[in-house]
């Protein structure tokens, strides 16, 4: 069960910042390679996930969105490499499993 708290507020802290906070845990916010979209790992629950801003190019629902200007997020965990929950200006959506 993931924690939408703390994923809004992640999302939130790397779409505005330098740097999140996460259960007193700080990490830094870096760029992807080509794109220079935002991104950053953290810790929740013991396990270890990557918030990545949505490419705006995609033709998917969420790039569709993130032309618009939302605030468009996507969460990974690292263990399965599987996308586990977006996050739209702060509203999360987890994906099935």
């Amino acid at each position: 069960m993931l924690d939408r708290t703390i994923l809004s507020s992640v999302a939130e802290q790397m779409m505005t910042g330098r740097e999140i906070t996460v259960e007193g845990r700080k990490a830094r916010v870096s760029r992807t390679g080509s794109q220079r979209l935002r991104t950053v790992r953290f810790l929740m629950g013991g396990r270890e996930y990557q918030a990545i801003e949505q490419n705006p190019e995609k033709p998917s629902r969420w790039g569709k969105l993130a032309r618009e200007g939302r605030r468009v997020v996507q969460v990974r965990d690292l263990a399965s490499q599987k996308y586990v929950a977006a996050v739209v200006d702060g509203k999360v959506t987890e994906y099935s499993r």
